[in-house]
């Protein structure tokens, strides 16, 4: 199985803060056998919080994924059209677009935002 994580599980397991994520998650993230997928939407939602002083990302952060195991999943036009048959549950546009990758890739969404869980997706809750 291939996972997609959400940006708070992202942070949470790059900055060693995994206090949120249950046992299983954190095997997951660092097991072998599956791959996990990062979103592109995830990397520009993480500069922009960084950019307006919201967070601060560890030195080298965007350089780290690729060596911690993380593949980069591009924003395609397919998950773009996607955006438009999603339920309004909420108006992240990050997290919609997400959802839309995990949908179209058959990815199981990491998630502790319970939000997120309402939509059509399979769902490993942190």
């Amino acid at each position: 199985m291939n996972y997609l994580v959400d940006t708070h599980v992202l942070l949470w397991a790059i900055t060693d803060d995994d206090k949120n994520l249950s046992s299983e998650v954190r095997e997951l993230l660092a097991g072998d056998g599956h791959v996990i997928y990062v979103s592109i939407a995830t990397l520009w939602e993480l500069q922009i919080k960084q950019s307006i002083g919201k967070i601060k990302l560890p030195l080298h952060f965007f350089d780290q994924l690729p060596l911690a195991g993380y593949e980069i999943l591009p924003i395609q036009l397919k998950h773009i059209k996607n955006l438009a048959k999603l339920p309004a549950l909420h108006r992240d546009p990050f997290d919609r677009m997400i959802i839309s990758q995990a949908q179209l890739e058959q990815l199981t969404l990491v998630t502790h935002d319970a939000l997120m869980m309402k939509y059509p997706v399979n769902i490993l809750k942190t």
